[in-house]
């Protein structure tokens, strides 16, 4: 019986997490906060839904690109280039966005009868993004069972994995993914130079899979 929501953004990690957990998601929920790739991930969101013929939705939360502060939220000229390792990468860090998302995804899931929320953060984001270390992933899910009548819980089933681990599923999977997106700049094509597309990069090679994305020069 069906019975998670999963928040899915049209990355590698939330993709591979919709194919992966196919069977237990009876609704995928996107959220468009304003960021420099919305209009890119979204729409790859919405695509893979309809293959595997999973009702999907979009959710606007443009408050957060009105009010809050950090790099993806102000043109792609803010982005900075390097790996995750950076100390100028913290400026991608969108506050408590995880949090806000699934507040809304857990009250989403008890309008639906829905039991889980699931998430696809993975253990590289640990360093450099709160809201996706184990630690949040816990206190967070206490917090939304005990402020649901439904006992709602998140799963985050790629905690304690890397993203390469992520797209070795994905490869067992057959999942193509030039059909997902990364890159924070949101420009027409991956721009290959900055932290996630870097790390996309790594954990494509890692994975042994043939990498078609398109970057820049």
């Amino acid at each position: 019986m069906k019975d998670a929501l999963l928040v899915l953004s049209g990355g590698m990690d939330s993709v591979t997490l919709l194919y992966d957990r196919a069977a237990d998601i009876a609704l995928a929920v996107s959220f468009d906060y304003g960021s420099n790739h919305n209009d890119k991930e979204i729409p790859f969101a919405r695509m893979h839904c309809e293959k595997l013929g999973i009702p999907h939705i979009t959710i606007p939360l443009k408050f957060m690109h009105d009010y809050f502060t950090s790099s993806l939220l102000s043109g792609a000229d803010a982005i900075p280039e390097g790996t995750y390792a950076d100390e100028n990468m913290k400026s991608t860090v969108v506050p408590f966005r995880n949090g806000i998302m699934l507040s809304v995804a857990a009250g989403l899931a008890e309008s639906r009868d829905l039991k889980r929320v699931m998430m696809a953060n993975h253990f590289g984001d640990h360093a450099i993004y709160p809201d996706c270390r184990e630690e949040f992933v816990k206190n967070m899910s206490a917090a939304i069972s005990a402020g649901t009548y439904a006992n709602i819980t998140i799963d985050a089933p790629y905690t304690n994995i890397s993203k390469a681990d992520i797209a070795r599923k994905g490869k067992a999977l057959g999942l193509d993914y030039s059909e997902t997106w990364s890159c924070y700049k949101g420009g027409k094509i991956h721009c290959g130079k900055c932290a996630t597309c870097l790390e996309r990069k790594a954990a494509l090679a890692e994975a042994g899979i043939n990498d078609t994305t398109e970057y820049e020069a």
